[in-house]
């Protein structure tokens, strides 16, 4: 669990794979519980949507998306 946080008791289906993926990594001492995997997981996710939505507002302010041409000037820029 994360520190100092509440929780709350939900019951959520998951493709098998994934149940796995979380009881190994409690058995590997990488989460101290299934509980604590998945709630580290959703926080990540949140902030990954979080980000998403700010560069989406920032694409809205400077825009939109750059061209192609500009895509281009940017990756030769940063040498890839």
């Amino acid at each position: 669990m994360i520190n100092g946080m509440t929780t709350s008791k939900i019951a959520v289906s998951l493709p098998p794979e994934l149940v796995e993926q979380a009881h190994r990594a409690v058995e590997e001492g990488r989460a101290s519980s299934v509980s604590a995997y998945v709630a580290l997981a959703l926080k990540e996710k949140a902030k990954l949507d979080e980000l998403a939505s700010l560069l989406d507002e920032m694409l809205i302010e400077s825009g939109g998306p750059l061209t192609v041409s500009e895509s281009k000037a940017a990756d030769q820029a940063l040498g890839r």
